[in-house]
């Protein structure tokens, strides 16, 4: 069975937008970058979230910058080679800002095919990531892990601008969480690292535990907790694509977020490669890595471009699944599996990758993944991603006619934009077996 629905008609508003230049700032120190952050202002209500059963929890990225929205980092994971125009741009997904307030649409060089101005958003609006988690609060969409780039602490010539927008992110997602009863964790996401770095890890989890008293402030009630204690989660673990970091990096700071008697106290979520029970495919053949495993409370194995199609996501992930199940049942650990609507990264790898490579085949290669992971037992879901227009694997309402010119886009193939936020909220409702049977 595929969901059916009607499309909503959307309007949109005039915009008149201009240019604003991008103004760099003098460099931001370590500690600037940290400044902002406070424990919740105003409480959130209702219980406080526990577990994974019965949810469906999105990643989200919040890493879209636009000239004029102070950050001073320009059209950061919009723009490619330095430059955002017409044949230079990382998005294969054209976001529709239909309803968006003017002051959160930020004008780009890109026109649409009828002649208007293509504007962007910025992850750093308020406006538009309370926006955001509205939408989730609207289409039955649990909440979120909001993701947490390491590599942002790194110092390029002392200027830690990255760490403070991603610092006034978090910030902002924990707020919307909270205004509409959505959930939220932290999750680290290590590439980029070096196994110098970790350091710097456990220092930045420290600022965030104590300035916000992540996971322990009693005004957000929205922060996910599993088994009693605050959830986070740590992605980036035994893949085979060289990364810098070892196992031995990652299970030392896996035992100082679970054990640290000042710091630590929290549950574990590890995303680790989809061949992680088997060390092969896209694992690095460790069998150390299961070693590491016993830390985890939960295991979320990425399984994005692993199957292309719904046949393929019936002869691999079915049968993945249950296994993958199994081995984590046996040993008293939960499992979050990944689906995912489609993929594109053309524009990101400058014309070297096919677009459309996954088609998403107006949402019937999402629901077979929804499906297949609830006929396997799978208890909840973990969709990538809620926001991710660079690798066209966003959920959010993307443009069916996005700009014409040099670079090509992947449309929502005719269907309405809101529609795969719908298609998530109807995935919860079956892992709820709320569903009528037909």
């Amino acid at each position: 069975m595929f969901p059916f629905r009607l499309g909503r008609e959307i309007c949109w508003m005039a915009l008149g937008l201009t240019v604003a230049p991008m103004v760099r700032a003098d460099p931001v120190s370590r500690e600037a970058a940290y400044e902002g952050l406070a424990p919740a202002r105003v409480a959130g209500s209702g219980p406080v979230p526990e577990g994974i059963a019965g949810r469906v929890l999105c990643g989200y990225q919040g890493w879209f910058r636009a000239e004029g929205d102070g950050s001073g980092l320009g059209f950061t994971h919009y723009q490619r080679a330095g430059k955002f125009e017409p044949g230079f741009c990382a998005i294969d997904l054209w976001p529709d800002l239909s309803g968006f307030d003017p002051g959160e649409c930020y004008a780009t060089p890109f026109v649409f095919p009828d002649g208007r101005p293509a504007p962007v958003f910025s992850s750093l609006h308020p406006k538009t990531v309370d926006r955001h988690y509205r939408w989730m609060r609207e289409h039955g969409i649990d909440g979120t892990f909001v993701q947490r780039f390491a590599v942002h602490g790194a110092q390029i010539h002392g200027d830690h601008a990255a760490l403070a927008a991603d610092n006034r992110k978090l910030a902002l997602c924990r707020d919307a969480a909270n205004a509409h009863g959505r959930c939220w964790a932290l999750m680290y996401d290590l590439s980029g690292l070096a196994a110098a770095d970790f350091e710097r890890l456990a220092a930045d989890w420290k600022e965030l535990r104590a300035r916000m008293e992540l996971g322990t402030d009693p005004k957000d009630r929205a922060y996910l907790r599993y088994r009693g204690k605050p959830l986070v989660a740590v992605w980036g673990i035994g893949f085979n694509d060289g990364r810098s970091y070892g196992l031995e990096n990652c299970e030392w700071f896996l035992r100082f977020l679970k054990h640290n008697p000042e710091w630590g106290g929290v549950s574990l979520m590890v995303g680790v490669p989809y061949g992680w029970r088997t060390l092969d495919r896209d694992c690095a053949p460790d069998p150390r890595l299961h070693e590491v495993l016993k830390l985890a409370d939960v295991i979320s194995p990425w399984s994005v471009g692993r199957y292309r199609n719904r046949e393929e996501v019936g002869a691999i992930a079915a049968a993945t699944l249950r296994q993958d199940l199994a081995w984590c049942g046996e040993r008293g650990i939960s499992y979050l599996p990944v689906v995912f609507p489609g993929f594109s990264w053309h524009n990101l790898r400058a014309g070297e990758a096919p677009l459309n490579a996954i088609p998403r085949e107006g949402g019937r290669f999402l629901w077979k993944q929804f499906t297949t992971i609830k006929g396997a037992g799978a208890v909840g879901a973990y969709v990538a991603m809620f926001d991710e227009i660079d690798e066209a694997t966003a959920i959010i309402p993307c443009r069916n006619a996005p700009p014409a010119g040099a670079s090509p886009f992947v449309s929502y193939e005719g269907v309405s934009g809101d529609h795969y936020l719908w298609l998530c909220g109807e995935g919860g409702r079956l892992l709820r077996e709320e569903l009528p049977s037909r």
